[in-house]
């Protein structure tokens, strides 16, 4: 990872965050999907990429003649969301396509590989609140919450693993945490295996089943 004044450095500039921005999804894009996605050429696209990528914000892999670019990994991940939890919403929904995007994605969408907006928040809530993660000295998952993890979602964390169990994610639209790490990855890849959430179009944006419903109150009795 470069140091800190590269890292600022590449994200002070609008093409390269709208990349990081999109990457987000948790998904691999071609350079020519991100530069149509951010307004560019081609060739400006390709150098603004490898600039990404050699300060580590962005991995790539070839496949056949394309070149597919995604986030580094889940520590990139919440950097960007951080940023742009922080930042909020630059400009207001500009028609009625915008406003349906940003209204679907608060409801429910994906940040990277773990769930977040109103979903996310409600079921991270409800996880602290069943006793199945503990934020008394920090956030960690407690011996339910782990056990509830391998009965409800089949999921042992690792031993050898790097990624921490649970991490905390600042939601974006909310504006309070959802939950990362491990555990949000585990949760959000099941939904989707399990067609709780099913992708609304190309976008981040989640819409949740009614199994998903079903599912999601038996589990934590979340309400969606």
């Amino acid at each position: 990872m470069a140091p800190l004044a590269e890292i600022a450095g590449l994200l002070a500039d609008h093409t390269r965050a709208a990349f990081c921005h999109a990457l987000l999804d948790g998904r691999a894009w071609t350079a020519g999907e991100l530069a149509r996605h951010a307004g560019v050429r081609p060739s400006t696209a390709s150098q603004q990429l490898s600039r990404l990528i050699a300060g580590g914000l962005l991995t790539a892999e070839r496949q056949g003649r394309h070149r597919y670019i995604r986030l580094a990994g889940p520590e990139q991940a919440a950097l960007i969301e951080t940023l742009a939890s922080y930042a909020g919403e630059t400009t207001p929904p500009q028609n009625l396509r915008e406003s349906v995007r940003f209204e679907a994605e608060a409801r429910a969408r994906t940040c990277y590989d773990h769930l977040a907006g109103q979903l996310g928040v409600a079921l991270a809530d409800a996880m602290i609140a069943r006793g199945l993660v503990a934020t008394d000295s920090g956030l960690a998952v407690t011996p339910e919450g782990r056990a509830w993890l391998t009965d409800a979602l089949g999921y042992q964390h690792p031993r050898s693993s790097r990624r921490p169990l649970v991490r905390s994610c600042l939601d974006r639209t909310e504006r309070r945490p959802h939950l990362a790490g491990a555990l949000g990855a585990t949760l959000c890849a099941t939904a989707l295996e399990r067609q709780w959430v099913r992708r609304v179009g190309s976008g981040r944006a989640l819409r949740v089943t009614p199994q998903g419903a079903q599912a999601f109150w038996t589990l934590l009795r979340v309400e969606v």
